[in-house]
């Protein structure tokens, strides 16, 4: 089998050392056909230098935490072939708007906080764990879409809003939202809707659709963000044409 040496420059920094600013360190690794950029970086941990880091979980079926800068764009590193790019050298760095801990391994405090601010579950009015709650294969159709995301944060590494407003909710964060305002068996009252609707909220993205190019899941968070405007407006509307009583 045909195999080439690849370099790979790999932004290295660790938040304990003050005093060290972000550097590039090069690797050159054999590539043969069909090996992925984790493969490599597995490789070059276990083979070559062990202090590299990088977050990777997909062989304990949690799929996303791999996700990196690969050659300036935002992909998936165990999805994403060392061959594809038609070049040998490849730049690997982390995700963007979020702190750095260790090399390619990010904090992702920010991103989980913003995420549970949304209330990511289904809220039910009347609480009875011993009944099931039905839903039609057309219901569950309506948030197939939302409900393909792993929470991965590419596309809030993508979007340019986090990083000149730490407060922005995210796209992520309205795709979870809107698979559960659009979920037949979700009770959350319309109202609830006002903790997005503000420019840390809803009004906040300024459509570039950079989240869209960068989901690996094809989720489209701007999607979901035009959803829950429509709804706003509209819950805001029928507020008003009732005078001000809240529409549940």
């Amino acid at each position: 089998m045909r195999s080439d040496s690849y370099t790979f420059k790999i932004l290295r920094y660790d938040s304990t050392e003050h005093d060290r600013e972000p550097y590039f360190t090069s690797y050159r690794v054999r590539v043969i056909p069909g090996l992925t950029i984790l493969m490599v970086l597995l490789r070059i941990r276990d083979e070559i230098d062990g202090t590299l880091a990088f977050r990777s979980s997909c062989r304990s079926a949690v799929c996303g935490s791999c996700a990196m800068v690969i050659n300036g764009k935002i992909d998936l590193a165990c999805r994403t072939q060392a061959a594809s790019f038609g070049t040998d050298t490849i730049i690997l760095e982390p995700l963007p708007n979020l702190q750095i801990i260790k090399d390619l391994v990010v904090d992702m405090t920010p991103f989980w906080k913003m995420y549970e601010k949304i209330k990511p579950y289904l809220i039910r009015r009347n609480q009875n764990p011993e009944k099931e709650i039905p839903q039609t294969e057309e219901e569950r159709k309506r948030i197939d879409q939302y409900v393909n995301c792993i929470l991965c944060a590419s596309c809030y590494g993508a979007c340019p809003v986090p990083s000149k407003d730490p407060d922005y909710i995210g796209p992520a964060a309205f795709a979870k939202l809107e698979r559960f305002v659009l979920d037949s068996r979700d009770e959350r009252p319309k109202r609830s809707l006002e903790a997005v609707n503000d420019d840390k909220g809803v009004w906040g993205c300024d459509m570039v659709l950079r989240c869209i190019d960068a989901c690996p899941k094809d989720v489209r968070p701007t999607d979901s963000i035009v959803g829950l405007r429509k709804q706003l407006l509209k819950y805001k509307s029928k507020k008003i044409f009732s005078m001000g009583k809240d529409e549940d």
